[in-house]
């Protein structure tokens, strides 16, 4: 249970920021993907969903939920970890044969395309049958030839200007700039 100063403080931090997305948009946003999903997949039986640690595999499991609410597709999540400043060394959660399956690398923000382009390094010893990409906000600063499939939201910035995506445990909370 929230105390009444902290609830107010937390009103004021969110007064504070810029945001862009605020929850139910999150959500609309997040369920039109969804459906776009399953739209350019419906020859298909199961996807893999990719998250990039940490806010990307929240927004993984959001669009789980919503798939299976919506479609039949069999869906599994698995996570993604890299340094995004120095990606060398990528991991996935669970060692698994990914030929001829359909994976979805989803993030919460893009901004140049390299965190895309790297978390894809894993799948490329496979022979996936199709790698596509779902990003919640994508800034339009791409330096690498990656563009998401899946856009919740595209947004023009400067250089200097940077989004937040705020995630609890398993929901997405909005998106801010700062």
């Amino acid at each position: 249970m929230t105390s009444k100063a902290g609830s107010r403080e937390a009103k004021q931090n969110m007064a504070t920021k810029n945001y862009i997305l605020d929850q139910s948009i999150v959500e609309k946003k997040l369920r039109r993907m969804a459906l776009e999903i399953v739209e350019n997949n419906m020859d298909e039986k199961s996807i893999i969903l990719a998250g990039i640690r940490e806010s990307g595999s929240v927004v993984a499991q959001c669009i789980q939920q919503i798939l299976s609410e919506v479609s039949s597709l069999q869906t599994e999540v698995i996570s993604i970890s890299l340094d995004k400043k120095e990606p060398k060394e990528v991991t996935v959660s669970k060692k698994m044969d990914f030929n001829d399956k359909v994976i979805i690398v989803v993030d919460d923000v893009a901004n140049s395309g390299k965190t895309l382009l790297y978390a894809m390094k894993p799948f490329l010893e496979f022979q996936p049958k199709k790698i596509q990409t779902l990003i919640l906000v994508s800034r339009s600063h791409n330096s690498f030839p990656v563009h998401p499939d899946y856009v919740g939201l595209s947004i023009a910035t400067t250089l200097l200007e940077h989004i937040y995506v705020e995630v609890s445990k398993d929901k997405v909370l909005g998106a801010y700039m700062k």
